[in-house]
């Protein structure tokens, strides 16, 4: 699935093409996604201009002159730029085509996305009202993990996963956080310290901005905009890296499951 930096990568490579452009056709070529794409949408978004964009979460939202467009990348979604008369791909569902005589087009096999147009301001909608900070954000520091954290049984990874909490800390970045911050991903939240958790907080900023930095990690399907894959999955430290040496000690990397979710980390390194 792709995550935040995934995300945050497609909304870098896709707002200079888009901002300022107005709309001249949304062809939805399969609305059977996730929600199927509404008969509303398709009338709402033609015709109008884009302001601006920007990503809440793991959400993409393309600001209208009226309402605003949700986009969810699902399990295997991605957007891509290209000229309006580009041949099209099995799996391009949903395509806007701007007056500049550029597509963007949403390619999702296993159409698990969202494209819906919202009249309501973003923040109320119903899929975000809810949603914790963001990690890149000042709102994410250490007094802010420990304070929430207190008398939290639940182990600190599925702390820092859940999205009433934190938004887009990714089960990937999740992994490489702990272990740069040297916490054992099922160490109770209550039991971990002010100090450890500002270095927890610090690793999430770092690993998430390296992994924006490199395009974002492609373990199956993401691609970024122009159709290449993210690389930061070369600088992985933990994740996917069972039984290989640890980078810092040598000792072999452990798996797990926390929260059902597969869980890797070093039991020297770590606790």
């Amino acid at each position: 699935m792709p995550e935040l930096p995934e995300v945050e990568t497609t909304l870098r490579g896709i707002a200079p093409a888009l901002t300022g452009q107005r709309i001249d056709r949304l062809l939805v070529r399969d609305r059977r996604l996730r929600q199927p794409v509404s008969l509303e949408t398709e009338a709402q978004v033609p015709g109008q201009r884009i302001l601006h964009l920007r990503r809440r979460a793991k959400y993409l939202l393309i600001a209208l002159e009226e309402g605003s467009v949700l986009v969810h990348l699902g399990m295997s979604g991605s957007l891509r730029l290209v000229p309006e008369t580009a041949a099209y791909r099995p799996h391009d569902h949903i395509e806007l085509t701007l007056e500049s005589g550029v597509a963007l087009r949403l390619h999702d096999p296993r159409r698990f996305g969202i494209f819906q147009w919202i009249p309501e301001p973003a923040e109320t909608h119903s899929l975000l009202a809810s949603l914790g900070p963001e990690p890149l954000s000042a709102d994410c520091d250490g007094a802010y993990l420990y304070q929430i954290s207190r008398n939290r049984r639940a182990a600190v990874k599925s702390l820092i996963m859940d999205s009433r909490v934190l938004v887009g800390v990714g089960n990937i970045y999740a992994n490489e956080a702990l272990f740069m911050s040297g916490i054992h991903p099922a160490r109770a939240a209550g039991r971990i310290g002010l100090a450890r958790y500002q270095r927890l907080a610090d690793a999430i900023k770092q690993v998430l901005n390296a992994a924006i930095e490199q395009g974002g990690t492609t373990l199956r399907d993401f691609l970024r905009e122009d159709g290449n894959p993210g690389y930061f999955a070369q600088q992985l430290r933990v994740y996917g890296r069972t039984g290989e040496p640890c980078r810092q000690c040598g000792a072999p990397i452990r798996l797990g499951r926390i929260g059902q979710r597969s869980s890797f980390y070093c039991a020297t390194c770590q606790r």
